[in-house]
């Protein structure tokens, strides 16, 4: 398998360490070398985070080089575009379509875009987005969010169910694995649809 390259963006208290963790696990549990880097800044006030993931028979660095992520997950639109200069020119962006405005947004230092999925398209990105917020609360738990975006990306990967499941079961607290597994098999089919 070649290397595959992920950027996991959004902003802190997302679950993006989570949704990290769980892609490692995946990875992990088929034999792979799996390198992983975050970013936390001021991830408890709201503050942007990142983490890269990186995966394969051998790998080297946890740091994903410009232009080469495969696909960029983001649980916030801005913080999706952030890192738009990392993905592939033919990569795969999965996007929360919500907007949770980053201090920096909220300081004036930058200005929040409105056109962030047309100008990724233009670009040659395949992009896949939705109010996953919205659907998460309609599932029963706003806090799913990054597993359904979980189960958005294993449609792009070739790994087996199964192995989503068990990394769900190993990563998440018990009282909260019925609704994680849910938000899942959503995801999923958010790309079937």
């Amino acid at each position: 398998m070649n290397t595959k390259n992920l950027v996991i963006s959004g902003v802190g208290g997302q679950g993006i360490i989570l949704l990290s963790n769980l892609i490692s696990e995946v990875a992990l549990s088929n034999g792979l070398d799996v390198k992983k880097s975050e970013v936390h800044g001021m991830s408890q006030r709201g503050g942007s985070v990142v983490s890269f993931v990186r995966f394969g028979e051998k790998v080297s660095s946890p740091l994903v080089p410009l232009k080469s992520a495969d696909i960029i997950i983001s649980m916030e639109l801005m913080e999706g575009y952030r890192w738009k200069e990392y993905i592939k020119n033919d990569g795969i962006a999965i996007l929360n379509d919500y907007r949770l405005p980053p201090p920096a947004v909220a300081m004036g230092n930058i200005k929040y875009k409105n056109d962030i999925i047309e100008e990724l398209k233009d670009s040659g990105v395949s992009v896949y987005s939705d109010n996953l917020v919205k659907k998460a609360i309609d599932l029963g738990n706003s806090r799913t969010v990054n597993v359904i975006l979980f189960g958005m990306l294993s449609k792009f990967l070739d790994f087996d169910e199964k192995e989503y499941i068990t990394a769900l079961e190993k990563k998440v607290k018990p009282k909260f694995i019925e609704i994680n597994k849910k938000a899942f098999i959503l995801g999923k089919e958010l790309i079937n649809n």
